[in-house]
Parts: structure tokens; sequence; C-alpha cells
């Protein structure tokens, strides 16, 4: 709801925003006022006040972040809001950290941006003097609605050591924002550990969080560190927290509580500073009530969640993230990087994209090797994303052969059947699927299963309510 009397100041450059600005916050019974430039606000402000602020990042004179690190010296409680065209992750953690109350990538909803003012002035501002130096960051690319949400998450929690859960399918890149968060936290300069549980077999995995003492069973030949004390100080990122055994989530839930553990076969608690990131492709809240998972646990680990969305919910980043995983790809084999055709990219960017950036990235490092020319044309995509070489009948295995060469041209190739066998189950189901109009017996038939296995690869492929 607006509130109506506010005095509420706009800087920004551009004059057309701010005469869209001022006509909707009159119509919402506020005072606006406006500037070109960060100068001239703060010759106003000598004189007045507003109760809130809204200001763009990218101006001649003065940036908008110069604009807040002044004001914050100068007037600390007059709360900002930030809005700007460039809308990656560096501006919204750079707009966060500046002390904003909230960052509006344009274009906006201008009734949205008469709420968040509302709320600005019903919200006290955050004390600046905290702020803490960004490290470089993994590169996030990502102009979608979705992925401005996960960008504006990771710029609210900066300041933070939460214990934050990451939810999204697999390969939407959930342990690059647990990156993220760690290295715009205040444990940046401390260790990054990530773990994937589901890759370390159920027996070991509790050696490998929690370490082992010399002789503590059969080949525990000397003592061993666990993941735990290794992200002592700092992060430990827990991927696939959901197959994690009932026995380990007990052990996990004593540590997040008390803050400390013994080793295997130890009999001295070992204390511990971490800051918890847990990521699941899983859906935890289904997994208690069916019991796999504990009731308490998941309250813990879900203080902050970021739910990372998959790559079919953001074609309009497809483009601009097969350029940088194409450079990426020719920067590990040695070679000029590709570009995509308009017709290509237009393949790719209608394509579903089921093993979403992972695959992307697979696809691109694939095209580096395979296309024939400096310019990947539509029929160098392989026919599974639906290039012009599809044809009814092809030799769909010698395209898995090219797909194996180019992923064993790395310099260190990830297991082929990790990537390969999801894949190809998934392609094969939804085929099935959409031949059989949804019906899963009949798909389940075409695909040579019983209804319940195709149920279970279903829940397990993440395809429920994709298909």
């Amino acid at each position: 709801m607006a509130t109506p009397g506010l005095s509420v100041w706009i800087v920004d450059d551009d004059e057309s925003v701010r005469w869209v600005l001022e006509q909707a916050l009159k119509q919402a019974h506020m005072i606006p006022r406006a500037f070109e430039s960060g100068h001239q606000f703060f010759g106003a402000l000598e004189r007045d006040r507003p109760d809130v602020l809204i200001t763009d990042i990218r101006m001649p004179d003065m940036s908008g972040l110069e604009l807040m690190e002044r004001l914050g010296q100068q007037d600390p409680d007059i709360p900002v809001i930030v809005i700007t065209a460039h809308s990656d992750l560096d501006s919204a953690v750079s707009a966060y950290q500046g002390g904003a109350f909230e960052y509006l990538p344009k274009p906006f909803d201008i009734d949205e941006a008469v709420e968040l003012v509302s709320r600005a002035a019903r919200t006290r501002h955050r004390d600046t003097a905290q702020q803490t130096t960004t490290k470089p960051i993994p590169r996030i690319i990502g102009q979608a609605p979705a992925m401005q949400d996960v960008f504006k998450a990771i710029g609210r929690l900066s300041r933070s050591s939460m214990t934050v859960l990451i939810t999204g399918e697999s390969g939407t890149g959930k342990e690059l924002v647990a990156r993220a968060l760690h290295d715009n936290s205040p444990r940046a300069n401390k260790p990054f550990v990530a773990l994937n549980t589901s890759a370390i077999a159920a027996e070991l995995l509790e050696s490998e969080l929690f370490g082992h003492e010399k002789g503590a069973f059969t080949g525990a030949t000397e003592r061993r560190i666990g993941r735990f004390e290794q992200a002592n100080g700092g992060t430990l990122f827990l991927d696939e927290i959901g197959d994690m055994s009932l026995p380990l989530q007990t052990r996990l839930l004593r540590v997040l509580a008390e803050s400390e553990f013994f080793r295997v076969g130890g009999q001295t608690p070992i204390r511990v500073d971490v800051r918890v990131i847990a990521a699941t492709h899983q859906d935890l809240a289904q997994a208690v009530t069916t019991s796999r998972f504990r009731e308490d646990l998941y309250h813990r680990l879900n203080v902050m969640r970021i739910e990372v969305p998959p790559l079919r919910q953001r074609r309009e980043d497809i483009k601009e993230l097969s350029r940088f995983y194409l450079e990426q790809a020719a920067n590990e084999l040695g070679v000029a990087p590709k570009t995509l055709s308009s017709e290509a990219a237009d393949i790719l960017q209608k394509y579903d994209w089921p093993g979403n950036v992972r695959e992307l990235v697979n696809v691109s490092r694939r095209l580096t090797v395979t296309a024939a020319g400096r310019e990947i044309a539509a029929q160098d995509l392989p026919p599974e994303l639906g290039g012009m070489s599809a044809t009814p009948g092809a030799d769909w295995t010698t395209g898995l052969s090219h797909w194996a060469e180019a992923q064993l041209a790395v310099a260190a190739p990830p297991p082929l059947l990790l990537d390969a066998l999801p894949a190809f189950e998934r392609t094969l189901i939804i085929t099935a699927l959409r031949r059989a109009r949804g019906k899963r017996l009949e798909a389940a038939k075409l695909l040579g299963w019983g209804r319940n296995t195709l149920t279970r690869k279903i829940k397990e492929l993440g395809l429920e309510g994709r298909v």
C-alpha cells in the first residue's frame, strides 16, 4: 500500500525515467523531487532531506555507489532504492553492500517501485559501517528476472553468515551461487570447502565429513581431518544434501546446533565455526513427509532459501551463456573461440535444456571440437538439440561419439556416464510421454518399463511437473 505525503527524491541522468517516476509518485500522493546528477542532489541536501531516495547506479558525474558512500557518511538514515539497467551480480552485491534498501533492475514495474518506496520508508536503513570488501566471484550470467532474484538474494546476504539452502534442478549452477555467497560474506578470506554428498559411498561419508582417528576402522592408518575442520572459519557447501542417510543427518544436526563433533573413533570433541550452505534438486519438504529427511534438520538448513531457475525459465540468457562457455572451451583447448550463427543461436534458445547449464557447457565444448568453421551453423548442432542435421533414422551413436570425444578433450574430463545417462533417460522419457500424450502407462510400455519404474525415474530426473 502506498504511503501518502512521503518526500521522495530521484537521482537519474535519464530524463524519461525521472518523468515516469515523478508521475507515478504524484499519483500515489507522494512528493517527488528529481535531480539529474549527484552534485545537484547533495546541493539540495544541505537545505532539506527526503524520506526515501531513488538513484541510478551509472551516471556521468557521480555513480550511484559513490553517492551512497557519501550519503552514508553524511546522512545514513535515508533509505536508498537503486535502479539500473546493468543488472548483473556485481551491481546487485555492490548496491546492497553500499547500503541500498532494495535493488531494482530496469525495466521495472512502476507499481512495484512505488510499493518499494513505501516499504523503504517503513524500514530503518541498515548500518553501512560494517561493509565488507568484495572478492572476485565466479561468473554468474543472468539478465532474466528469475536470475535477478538470485542476485538480489546474494546481495542481501552479503554481510551475513546465515545458513542457506539452495534448491534447483541438477546442472543449474547451485555451487556457483554457493561460492558467490561465500565470496561476498564476512568469511570471504577463509576456506570454501565443497562436498557432493551423493558422490561418496554412505559408509565413507561420515569420515569424509568429520574425519577419523588412526585405527578407527580397517584401513585407517593415520588421522584424517574431515571437511568440517578444513572449513573452520569459512564455509562448507554440502551438495545434494537430500541423499544423506538419516544417521548422518542426525550427526549433521548436532554439529549445526552445538558447533562441535567427534572424529570417527575419537574421544575429544572438536569445536568449529563453519557456515553451512546446502543444496539439493529434491523436494525436501516432501522428503520430510515421507520420513526420508529429518524435519528438524530441514528447518535448520532452510533458514534462507535461494531457488536457482532451470535454463528453460531463463531463455533470454542462453545466447550470452553460450558465448561465455564457447570462449571458456576455446581457452581450455587452446584454440580460437567460435561464435554462433543467428540460426544456431535461435535453435539453442528454443531447446528445453533438461541438463540445464551443465548441458550447455558440455555442448559448447563439443561444438568447439566438432564445428568445422569459426561460426557454428545450424547444421553443426547435434540432432537432439534440434539441429538441421537431424533426420529420421540418423545414426545417433555417431553424435554420441562426438560428444564423448569433446568431453574427453579437456584437461580434467568429468565421468562420461554421470551426465550422459540422465540426459539419455530424460530424452527417451520425454519423447515417449509426448507420443503417449502424457499417459504414463502407455509411455512405460513404449520404454519397456513398468509404470512404477517410470514414475520413479520421473522423480529422480526432476521431470515432475514438466511431463
